[in-house]
Formats: C-alpha cells, sequence, structure tokens
C-alpha cells in the first residue's frame, strides 16, 4: 500500500491544474449512462453508479446533469453503442499501467491507446499482462487528524477491508466495491468526511520511481491517455519518490 498517497496527490494536482472542463464532464456523464444501464438507477442498488455520482458531484458537477444522464441510461436509450474495454501495458522502466475505455469503434481506441504507449516509452501488452496485479477497490482517504480509533469506531458495521497509515500520517480506508457506499455513509454519519475518496483498480504492490526525467515521461504518458476521448481512467503501480515529487511540483 506504500506510496499510494503520492501518486494520489499527483492525480489531485494534475486534476486541479486542467482546464478541460468539458472533457473531465464528457467522461463523467459517459461513466453515469452505462453505470445506471447495466446496473439500474436506483443508487442504492448500484455501487458503480454511487461511485459515479460521488466523483461527478466532487468535480463540481450539477445534480440536474447528473440525474439526465442517469435517466438516459436507464432508459436505455438508442444511439449510445458504447462498450468497455480494458488495455494493459507498460510505461518506461517498465511501471504497469491500466487503460479503462468506453468506446464505440474499439479499432480506433487500440489505435489511439498503442501510439501513446509507443510515443513515450512503453509498450501495450496483451490481455492479462498486467491486471492480475490490479484489484477493484473503494479507498476513502480521511482528514488530517483523524485517529485510527475514531474511523474504526464510524466504520465498524460497514466492514470496511482496511485502514491504513498513509506515508503523510493520514489514514486511508480500502473497502469492496459494493461495501464503498455503505461506508462513506457511515463516515458522514459520524462527522467524519472524506477528504478524498473514489472505486478504482488498485495495485497490490508499486514500482519505485527514483529519477526525475523517468518520472516525467511516465507522467507524460498518462497524460496523453487520459488526453483521449475514450480513455475514462488510467491507473498504475508508479511510486514516486519523495525527491522526485519535489523536483516535480
Amino acid at each position: 500500500m506504500a506510496g499510494h498517497s503520492k501518486w494520489a496527490n499527483i492525480k489531485h494536482r494534475k486534476a486541479a491544474q486542467d482546464a478541460k472542463r468539458g472533457k473531465i464532464f464528457s467522461k463523467l456523464i459517459r461513466e453515469l449512462t452505462v453505470a445506471s444501464r447495466q446496473g439500474g438507477g436506483e443508487v442504492a442498488d448500484n455501487p458503480r453508479l454511487r461511485a459515479a455520482i460521488d466523483k461527478a458531484l466532487s468535480n463540481n458537477m450539477t445534480k440536474d446533469t447528473i440525474q439526465r444522464a442517469i435517466e438516459r441510461g436507464a432508459g436505455n436509450s438508442d444511439g449510445d453503442e458504447m462498450e468497455e474495454t480494458v488495455y494493459e501495458g507498460y510505461g518506461p522502466e517498465g511501471v504497469a499501467v491500466m487503460v479503462e475505455c468506453m468506446t464505440d469503434n474499439r479499432n480506433r481506441t487500440v489505435s489511439e491507446v498503442r501510439h501513446a504507449f509507443n510515443k513515450n516509452g512503453g509498450n501495450l501488452g496483451t490481455s492479462g499482462s498486467v491486471a492480475f496485479m490490479f484489484h477493484k477497490q473503494g479507498r476513502l482517504t480521511l482528514p488530517e487528524g483523524t485517529s485510527e480509533e475514531a474511523a474504526m469506531e464510524a466504520t465498524l458495521a460497514a466492514e470496511p477491508e482496511d485502514i491504513v497509515t498513509q506515508d503523510d500520517g493520514t489514514l486511508e480506508i480500502v473497502t469492496s466495491v459494493e461495501g464503498f457506499g455503505a461506508v462513506k455513509d457511515a463516515l458522514v454519519e459520524a462527522g467524519i468526511e472524506p477528504s478524498a475518496s473514489d472505486v478504482g483498480s488498485y495495485p497490490d504492490n508499486y514500482s519505485p520511481v527514483d529519477d526525475v526525467d523517468t518520472a516525467r515521461k511516465v507522467l507524460k504518458l498518462f497524460d496523453m491517455l487520459e488526453d483521449l476521448d475514450d480513455v475514462q481512467n488510467v491507473y498504475s503501480n508508479a511510486d514516486f519518490s519523495d525527491a522526485v515529487m519535489a523536483e516535480l511540483e
């Protein structure tokens, strides 16, 4: 689990600097629509939809926009022939990369993803080449100063998988995908508002990145992948050292 906070910090910093709000919203709406189409429009019965709504709200999407996307998906509107696909590969220095996509044209998507890997010193792998290193989980970062005792007391009944102390001293609660909503609700009810929360694919172990030039190449790959219209999420096992983080600021 070590290193996750560094990766999360980079992701949050990049998101805060991203001026392409329209593109972010397009991807969020796509996720809301597909999640409601596959699992129904009832949030209580659809953990994936709950996570998508939380992510949309954290990006300041209006509740009306969210509701329209849910209704569109739950109504199985015609003209939305999107399918989900995951591409796996290796970036500079062998860091593992998972790329989740939604597309109406697999040939276009795989071509664009392969181009991004090739242009940035990586290579697209075969199905299963890195997926075994990752697992779907929910993760909630607690506010600074929250004690482990308070976190355990608040979430015990919701049965989180683990409570982990990060490098910066903050706590992170790990949940199953299905248990994410219940744990978050329990925290909020106890007066503990997570500073960050998400459901995604997280690696079992991290690959250290101690060289600044390598880190920049890795981040350039991530940027190029995330800028593709068909790419929803990019996950990696890269663990940037403190020295590298300082250089990247």
